[in-house]
């Protein structure tokens, strides 16, 4: 590593609207007082996560550079200059964990490339949280993200995942937007085999978290309004 760049913090938000340090330890709190240099998704939603752990802060010292599907690549060149220039600089999740199902990844990449230290804060993920509470095999598991919205691609998908956690006895994780969770559900319950186990994981850390593993017969029996609820599905088959 350079000795003279300034370190990128993987600085961990909350996964959802409670207080910050019920779910973050106090170390990101100090790395926050700390740094001024940031590379985020939303700078709105950023400031208010900085404001909410660290109220005496001040916003206009902030020098914030947005890393969205709306950014060119030139631009992401530069987003390091900060660490460069010898100081620290932050890499600020949406929710959750920087690099983890999340853009931050092509930062750290780049950081790597640079010779520049990376420092991963401790903090909540949902995936892990999810696989921790599942019951399902944690030491051989992949996270799929979105599986395909087109009918026939997504029960080939369900398919394949149910396959691959048989044969490879691996859980097998992804998500969905929010909205069709409910029609996730009934794809799930109407492709699957009856024994095979889910997991639903929702709200995870808030007050309304849901977190229930239960075979696909009896999720046909589960009254449950996933509707615009965060959540992450898991699959395994015995």
């Amino acid at each position: 590593m350079n000795s003279t760049y300034g370190k990128l913090y993987l600085i961990p938000t909350r996964l959802g609207d409670n207080p910050p340090l019920e779910v973050l330890p106090i170390s990101v709190k100090k790395i926050i007082e700390m740094v001024d240099d940031y590379i985020v998704e939303n700078q709105k939603t950023a400031r208010h996560f900085i404001k909410r752990v660290s109220p005496r802060k001040s916003q206009p010292s902030l020098n914030i550079n947005v890393l969205n599907k709306y950014t060119e690549d030139f631009e992401i060149s530069n987003f390091l200059d900060a660490c460069k220039a010898g100081k620290p600089m932050g890499l600020l999740s949406e929710a959750g964990c920087p690099g983890i199902a999340d853009p931050g990844a092509e930062i750290v990449k780049l950081a790597h490339q640079n010779n520049i230290q990376v420092v991963p804060l401790v903090g909540p993920s949902s995936i892990i949280l999810a696989l921790m509470s599942s019951g399902m095999n944690g030491q051989n598991f992949a996270f799929n993200g979105y599986l395909p919205i087109d009918k026939a691609e997504r029960k080939s998908a369900l398919k394949r995942l149910e396959k691959l956690s048989f044969e490879q006895n691996q859980t097998q994780l992804f998500i969905e937007t929010p909205y069709r969770n409910n029609k996730m559900l009934e794809d799930i319950c109407s492709l699957l085999h009856q024994n095979t186990r889910i997991c639903i994981a929702c709200d995870i850390t808030l007050p309304t978290e849901y977190i229930k593993t239960q075979t696909v017969n009896e999720w046909k029996k589960t009254k449950i309004d996933l509707h615009k609820r965060p959540s992450i599905f898991a699959i395994h088959k015995d």
